[in-house]
């Protein structure tokens, strides 16, 4: 079921199986998403009228601002914020006959702290890939052997996942895609508590000669897991 829509799909799962232990396809997903947004934004889109309107009005989060800043492209990001201040300015001090002092800037701060040009994007996007994901599930039995060949779903990845399957897939379906992934992300689960711990061990003079195991990296797949290496929106 191979459709032009459906290979960044495949092409993750295969990426990120247990042979090529890359971790969560999702998260994988997602950091693709973001590099080309990034790179997007700083090159081809960066002069398009209806593309700097947004960014004008939406802006960036710290984390995207920081992206640009450490990109090869200093004037871009310089054009940018000109722009973008420009545009916030005009709602600074626009107080009316009814507004109280500071609620045009209250507002418009806060309106700011909630959105960015780039997450927006990614969120879109990605969105439509879980939704390729539960689809390709449920009609092709090979992408159902590359989903048990995963090493795991990163936690907030997961979640999307399971509720964008249980919106596409029948109470049946369901049940059994649930009994599927449930599978592959609890023996994971397991296996990292057990890493971790022995990690901990390692750090008392009595296991001084035991082998490290597979604990070595444990804390930093631990918080892979548990928060995902792109965070997206839902």
């Amino acid at each position: 079921m191979e459709q032009i829509y459906t290979i960044p799909v495949n092409e993750a799962f295969d990426a990120a199986s247990e042979g090529n232990s890359r971790g969560c396809p999702f998260c994988m997903l997602a950091e693709k998403l973001e590099n080309n947004e990034i790179d997007l934004i700083l090159g081809a889109s960066m002069m398009e009228p209806d593309i700097r309107i947004k960014t004008n009005e939406q802006g960036f989060c710290r984390h995207h601002f920081d992206m640009m800043f450490s990109g090869k492209n200093r004037l871009g990001l310089g054009l940018i914020l000109e722009s973008h201040l420009d545009e916030q300015k005009k709602h600074f001090s626009k107080n009316g006959l009814i507004s109280k002092p500071g609620e045009s800037e209250i507002r418009t701060v806060s309106r700011l702290n909630e959105n960015c040009y780039v997450c927006s994007k990614i969120e879109y996007h990605f969105s439509k890939m879980l939704e390729t994901a539960v689809l390709l599930w449920e009609k092709d039995p090979e992408f159902r052997k590359k989903t048990s060949r995963q090493p795991y779903f990163c936690l907030p990845h997961y979640k999307r996942f399971l509720e964008t399957a249980s919106s596409y897939l029948s109470k049946k379906m369901f049940k059994e895609f649930y009994n599927a992934v449930e599978e592959t992300e609890n023996g994971y689960f397991d296996a990292l508590r057990e890493d971790v711990s022995w990690f901990c061990k390692k750090f008392d003079y009595r296991y001084n000669d035991e082998p490290w195991k597979n604990s070595k990296d444990a804390v930093e797949r631990a918080i892979a897991f548990l928060c995902g290496r792109v965070q997206t929106k839902k």
